[in-house]
């Protein structure tokens, strides 16, 4: 059909449209809508050929619903139609070269765009070919069956068969018992059911389930309602699988009892009086050993007699450090300021031994050893000076009083090894027991102990002290004794100071202050020790040491305060 034909087809159509307007007009009757819908229809068929091939043509009639009030305006419109339809066939040469253009373009288009969806239903139509291969369950089905092979009897052939998720879940799982190679692990090892497959007996169970009385007299209605706290709801359901299951026994055997009442051998008395049994399975030998069997019981004869050993507590605790440091300082010859290098070595020993029962008694032993030791290239004498030495032998015992008091006495005996010179001087200062000193304290002592400290302080209202020169090389009257005297006796007191404190772990502080007087002369001596542990073997040390003592004239001027700091780094060892 061509463009020609469709137009003289159109002219018709509206043609027939203006007669049945003009009859209805003259009729002056109301056109419903579902009549003109119903013509419309008519002309849909007389062009639904071409109008299928071509999308230019959107609506051919439109649909109007008229009425006797509107006459003369459909007159001026059926007028109208039939000037338009004169030009239409004016134009028609026009329209047609037109629609031959779009007509071509067309095609190409959609040639194009059903290459590719021949192809993607090829591809569906695969798809559904083999699935249809495959034995499926429709989506009903499939909730509540499985397909699962199964032996066909007589033969060694499987077949597909449709099998209850529920049988298959609850006595699907029996049919392994017939297997002797099914190993154990794979047989559930909850025999709910095991009421049916024992040989027939009466139970009581299922005649008191059915004679259960499920109904409640209803209260009352109160017109007046109190609201009660309800509980959190939760599913009940898995906490009820065993009494599901008595249910469905109970309900399965109470339907039996009736039609095979003959084939009853037992009742639930009888089973419950008869023996018990006992299968010995031998399971699986596991990969992994059992703790339990690991670890062996060992018999405990009670019999025996247990040997006691009683031993006598040690309350002695024995410790002590040692290190050796060094310093140095070296300048040139020609250093424009000055000065001399120097050398020093610090050596010190501490050893204790303490006694602690841990109820009244504390004893306190203490031996230590200090010697500094410095190069002097400008002495003429001397090529080392000792500036530091101390041999110090001290212990102190506690009674306990009360608290942290402790009733104490001390004693203490200082003197130092090597002998000291003065400089470019071969004058004997000190030596070997020259001086010693000895004291011996009587008092109260108050002693506190922490994780990270620990002090005491000792205070000595009674205090004697002698002071004695062994050797005739050293001036007696430089340490405070008569001219031709070696030894002094004084009585005085005494306040003794002993703190320690860990800083932190590679810091550690030692201090003592020892004050000891006369009531002529003051003698007071105040130690620092600041030691760094760098390693177990290796630290660095500070050690300083200010001393006053006024009952001997100083060597320059006139002021008694003296000091010596040394700092140094080397060896040190504790334990």
């Amino acid at each position: 059909m061509n463009f020609m034909s469709f137009m003289k087809n159109r002219n018709v159509c509206v043609v027939a449209m203006l007669s049945m307007m003009s009859l209805s007009l003259s009729a002056q009757v109301s056109v419903t809508q579902n009549e003109w819908s119903a013509s419309s229809r008519v002309v849909d068929t007389l062009v639904q050929g071409r109008a299928q091939e071509q999308d230019t043509l959107i609506s051919l009639v439109p649909v109007v619903r008229l009425n006797s009030l509107e006459t003369d305006s459909l007159q001026n419109e059926a007028e109208q139609a039939v000037i338009s339809m004169q030009a239409d066939s004016l134009k028609v040469d026009s329209l047609s070269l037109a629609v031959v253009q779009a007509d071509t373009v067309r095609q190409d288009t959609v040639r194009q765009e059903i290459i590719p969806q021949e192809v993607t239903t090829e591809k569906k139509k695969k798809e559904e070919k083999s699935k249809k291969k495959q034995p499926q369950l429709s989506e009903l089905l499939s909730r509540y069956c499985v397909l699962k092979l199964k032996p066909v009897e007589g033969t060694s052939e499987m077949a597909l068969d449709t099998v209850s998720i529920l049988y298959e879940k609850n006595l699907g799982v029996l049919y392994y018992l017939n297997d002797p190679a099914t190993p154990e692990r794979y047989i559930a090892p909850d025999p709910k059911y095991f009421r049916m497959f024992l040989p027939f007996t009466f139970y009581y169970a299922p005649m008191a389930q059915i004679s259960q009385l499920t109904w409640k007299p209803s209260l009352w209605n109160d017109s007046v309602t109190v609201s009660t706290p309800e509980p959190l709801s939760f599913d009940p359901q898995p906490f009820r699988a065993i009494e599901q299951t008595n249910e469905i026994v109970n309900r399965t055997l109470l339907a039996a009892y009736p039609y095979c009442s003959k084939q009853v051998v037992l009742t639930e008395d009888e089973v419950m009086l008869g023996p018990s049994y006992s299968d010995d399975i031998q399971k699986e030998a596991s990969s992994k050993p059992s703790v339990t069997k690991l670890i062996k019981k060992k018999h405990i004869d009670i019999n025996e007699e247990a040997g006691v050993i009683i031993r006598k507590p040690n309350w002695w605790i024995t410790s002590g450090s040692g290190s050796l440091q060094f310093s140095q300082n070296s300048i040139s010859k020609n250093w424009y300021k000055g000065g001399e290098s120097s050398n020093a070595v610090l050596i010190n020993l501490l050893l204790k031994a303490n006694y602690n029962d841990h109820v009244r008694v504390e004893w306190e032993n203490l031996l230590e050893i200090k010697t500094n030791v410095n190069s002097a290239p400008s002495d003429t004498c001397h090529n080392f000076l000792v500036t530091s030495d101390q041999l110090r032998l001290y212990s102190k015992m506690g009674i306990k009083a009360f608290s942290k008091w402790y009733y104490t006495i001390s004693t203490e005996l200082k003197t130092q090894i090597l002998n000291s010179y003065g400089k470019n001087s071969m004058d004997l200062k000190a030596a070997f027991l020259a001086p010693f000193d000895w004291s011996t304290s009587l008092g109260m002592d108050y002693k506190l102990e922490k994780s990270k400290y620990k002090l005491s302080v000792f205070l000595a209202p009674l205090t004697y002290t002698m002071r004695y020169i062994g050797n005739k090389k050293v001036s007696e009257t430089s340490y405070g004794l008569d001219e031709g005297s070696r030894v002094k006796h004084n009585f005085g007191s005494q306040v003794q100071t002993n703190f320690e404190w860990t800083i932190i772990p590679s810091i550690k502080w030692k201090t003592r202050l020892d004050y000891l007087t006369s009531y002529e002369w003051i003698r007071a001596e105040w130690e620092n020790d600041i030691n760094f542990i760098l390693t177990r073997f290796l630290s660095a040390k500070l050690y300083v040491l200010a001393r006053f003592d006024d009952g001997t004239k100083p060597t320059v001027g006139d002021n008694y305060l003296q000091a010596t700091e040394t700092l140094g780094f080397g060896f040190s060892y504790s334990w």
